[in-house]
């Protein structure tokens, strides 16, 4: 059974786009930019490349895109941002609660702050009230390596110390009658973040930010992601997800969008919630020493294309004969090796055999036919 939260609307003022998480809505993936964002990158050149890197992310599935603002330089480049595109942008404040009140002078669409350094009461009632005025959105991101000094040392494991800590946060917010807010609680280990959520989900309605905090580089950090994200995804709890990796930005996107595809089959008739509102899915061996198509390179070269692509159909990159049309004979499109040829085949079909050099153009001649179709 779905845990349904309460609705939280995002964006949809002047030019930003409108997005709506919680309240039994689709599950939004987003990243953050992983380097500190100054006024210089957005005139000019610099600014078009910084504009279709945004493009880029929302074509790979990402609804919601966080900047970390450590200064008040880096909100104006924020604030200049916010204005340039219609992506719903996040700013993520710590430590000087007057960073995020100028954030809130721009089309920003949400800010996040940390309960365990923004500082006192009443500098955190400036930030809500200001917040309330707008009609910002508010995510209280409690972290395990900066939990207020008094729990760090009171509770015999995070997840309670975490709960603690948003249970009090959303206290205060509630105390001054500010509901637009959502929560995440992150952990580096993957017990804690579970825990934590579960208890979180069964005491309030709120919205969930799910994810695990420093969870490593691609492979660790994938499959730490993946056995928090999913169990909690397959109880219900969960409204938007962050795949937090020492890697690109691409490469978070596309891990969010693998999990909520596998939420997705594993669920079932349950999963409306977990599934994207397009991409590929793209079904591919390992490669052996049988392989007569090099599938590790022509994935590379195709990889990003076809993630990008909005269009809900599979495509299969097979390595030999073995594992060609026939083991991925449900796939839309493939293509695979067989002996010194290269056999393109659509639901276990082959519809074209062509030389190894040809694999390119064929592929990209039948993808269009298939997208369209």
């Amino acid at each position: 059974m779905f845990r349904i939260s309460k609705a939280v609307s995002i964006g949809g003022f002047d030019h930003v786009k409108s997005l709506t998480i919680g309240g039994g809505s689709p599950i939004v993936a987003q990243t953050m930019w992983k380097d500190r964002l100054s006024l210089s990158e957005l005139d000019g050149e610099e600014g078009a490349i910084t504009l279709s890197k945004i493009k880029r992310l929302e074509k790979l599935g990402c609804k919601l895109l966080r900047f970390g603002v450590p200064d008040i330089p880096a909100a104006e480049a924020l604030g200049q941002l916010s204005s340039m595109t219609s992506m719903p942008l996040v700013a993520d404040i710590h430590f000087d609660y007057k960073i995020a009140l100028r954030c809130l002078d721009f089309p920003v669409a949400k800010i996040r702050i940390n309960p365990g350094n923004i500082g006192s009461a009443e500098k955190q009632k400036a930030v809500i009230e200001k917040a309330g005025k707008k009609n910002i959105p508010i995510r209280i991101g409690v972290n395990a390596g900066s939990l207020p000094v008094d729990l760090r040392k009171g509770f015999q494991d995070y997840s309670e110390a975490l709960v603690k800590a948003a249970e009090r946060e959303l206290a205060i917010f509630d105390k001054y009658g500010f509901t637009n807010v959502l929560v995440s609680m992150k952990a580096s280990r993957i017990a804690d973040n579970i825990k934590a959520n579960r208890l979180l989900a069964e005491r309030t309605d709120v919205p969930l930010h799910i994810g695990v905090t420093e969870a490593g580089p691609l492979i660790a950090g994938v499959v730490r992601n993946s056995a928090a994200i999913l169990d909690l995804l397959r109880e219900g709890i969960g409204d938007t997800i962050r795949v937090s990796l020492t890697d690109s930005m691409e490469n978070e996107l596309i891990a969010a969008r693998e999990i909520l595809l596998a939420a997705s089959e594993l669920m079932g008739k349950e999963s409306s919630r977990n599934e994207i509102s397009g991409g590929v899915k793209i079904i591919s061996c390992p490669r052996c020493g049988r392989y007569g198509f090099d599938t590790n390179a022509f994935l590379e070269r195709w990889l990003e294309k076809l993630y990008g692509l909005d269009s809900r159909i599979s495509v299969a990159i097979m390595g030999c004969a073995v594992n060609g049309p026939g083991e991925a004979k449900d796939a839309d499109l493939g293509i695979t090796g067989a002996g010194n040829k290269v056999l393109v085949f659509s639901r276990g079909k082959v519809i074209k055999t062509i030389e190894a050099e040809e694999a390119d153009e064929v592929f990209e001649e039948e993808l269009k036919k298939t997208v369209k179709e």
